[in-house]
């Protein structure tokens, strides 16, 4: 087994274990999660292969391995099934033992926002990395607020978002520091966060914010102890 399974293995090890706890009771999600799972990850694994192909990134066969489904390593595929089901399960956790609070905020602020991440990546369309992240957040903001809009306002939902970064930091922090992921820097900014590329704590924000979304949208969405 590759060094870029035994880190997916790593993320997924505690959701799995965790996964019986009386309250969260997270086995009982797994329908809506991987249906979650399934339906965003369509989307990016389309846009993994794209980027693949325009040499974005590249991965590193040492560690990725040679097997390779559409130009990408097996490991890249099952990074959007591992993802986000580790992820969703903090946002359970999150919803289990913490109370709810929603801020209601006008759905003209998060169109705003989302019109002001457009114009930000019309200015860096040269770089297709940050021109395609911008972009993702700010579709995120539009559907959201047009579809479920309390979910922008939840105090779950934004703890949730800030601990995934607590893994992200760690297991991305290995991904590109070994490197298995081998990013080709003019297509970014060139600014990292220790070994992580900028932008991809908007690739993860909006990843993890579609799995969120989906998420509730498909059966996720039933009311949480706490």
């Amino acid at each position: 087994m590759n060094l870029y399974l035994w880190i997916l293995l790593g993320i997924a090890a505690v959701p799995l274990v965790l996964s019986f706890d009386r309250k969260v009771h997270y086995v009982s999600r797994w329908p809506a999660v991987f249906a979650a799972a399934g339906i965003v990850g369509v989307v990016y694994v389309a846009w993994d292969i794209l980027k693949t192909e325009a040499e974005v990134w590249s991965f590193a066969e040492r560690y990725a391995g040679s097997f390779k489904i559409l130009g990408l390593p097996l490991p890249e595929i099952l990074f959007f099934l591992v993802v986000p089901f580790s992820c969703i399960f903090i946002y359970e956790v999150v919803r289990a033992y913490f109370k709810e609070h929603i801020v209601r905020i006008p759905r003209w602020i998060w169109f705003t926002a989302a019109a002001v991440l457009v114009v930000l990546a019309m200015i860096f369309r040269s770089q297709l990395y940050t021109l395609t992240v911008l972009l993702s957040v700010a579709v995120f903001f539009a559907l959201a607020a047009a579809v479920r809009p309390g979910l922008l306002g939840s105090r779950q939902f934004w703890l949730a978002l800030l601990l995934t970064y607590v893994p992200f930091l760690i297991f991305n922090g290995l991904l590109t520091a070994i490197p298995v992921v081998i990013y080709n820097n003019a297509e970014n900014w060139g600014i990292r966060v220790y070994t992580i590329p900028l932008e991809d704590f908007f690739y993860s924000f909006s990843l993890l914010g579609f799995n969120f979304l989906v998420f509730r949208l498909v059966g996720g969405g039933e009311a949480r102890g706490g």
